[in-house]
């Protein structure tokens, strides 16, 4: 389930720019404001071409993690995966902002054996490596992809442990809060690259419910010099955010360039 769970990160990593054919990933909580003690949450988690729509495959849920508001490991319950989509609850009980998401490095590449050209198994981790190039290899080329797609939950009045960055990977920095983003008012972010700003990032922004409207309705935003970027949003509802970066910074021994991917849905509420 592992390497599969790299695979899909993998492929996604590698798909073309084309928003109206692409596979996204997303997880798609049943709320992200709560209130009460001990409030619930159910998440859902697919692959689909028509976004909070499952039609495709299910996301695995090997690597799914739950953070509690003080940055303490939470659990998941009630996981199950189907057909089309994975799914699992999370209880609220604690007060604060709770992250849930999942996270991933995997590598790709291609040497050479008796002068033959061999590629490495799409999803490979970085660990197997050694065992998966064998010695005396030539025109060994190694590309690592990052991956990491997350969401944020509040129960009762939001808080901020959880949205700290780790300084690794391509991360987000909320400059608004997550739960607290609102239709017609100016939201403010700023993309990390292993915790510096990182400029001129493309994402790609897109409100749900493109399978009843004839047009995607997405944005094609690049974050500044300082690595901000500003969201704003026409009407209230889920959207989906992307971001991609390559460059040549890998944290895998032997690669020389990598490939960073962060995915987050966000609620957007009404004035």
């Amino acid at each position: 389930m592992f390497r599969k769970s790299l695979l899909v990160a993998a492929l996604l990593a590698g798909l073309s720019a084309t928003p109206a054919l692409a596979h996204r990933q997303w997880l798609l909580p049943s709320a992200t404001v709560l209130s009460g003690d001990k409030a619930w949450v159910t998440v859902d988690a697919a692959i689909s071409n028509d976004l909070f729509y499952f039609e495709h495959f299910p996301m695995q849920l090997a690597n799914m993690k739950v953070w509690q508001p003080d940055g303490s490991e939470g659990k998941l319950q009630n996981p199950a995966t189907g057909r089309y989509r994975s799914v699992f609850d999370v209880e609220l009980n604690r007060p604060g902002t709770w992250k849930i998401g999942t996270s991933m490095t995997g590598v790709m590449g291609s040497y050479k054996e008796n002068g033959e050209e061999k590629r490495l198994p799409r999803g490979t981790a970085a660990a197997d490596l050694p065992k998966l190039i064998p010695a005396g290899a030539t025109d060994v080329k190694i590309s690592e992809n990052s991956f990491r797609n997350e969401i944020f939950v509040t129960a009762g009045a939001p808080t901020t442990t959880v949205l700290k960055p780790s300084g690794k990977g391509l991360e987000v920095e909320w400059l608004t809060h997550p739960n607290d983003l609102v239709a017609g008012e100016s939201a403010k972010v700023r993309f990390l690259a292993d915790g510096k700003p990182a400029a001129g990032i493309e994402v790609e922004l897109v409100p749900g419910g493109i399978r009843y409207r004839d047009k995607l309705n997405d944005k094609a935003l690049k974050t500044d010099a300082n690595g901000v970027l500003t969201l704003d949003f026409a009407t209230p509802g889920m959207y989906w955010m992307e971001a991609q970066l390559q460059d040549d910074k890998p944290s895998v021994p032997g690669a020389s360039q990598r490939r960073l991917v962060y995915i987050s849905t966000m609620e957007v509420l009404a004035p």
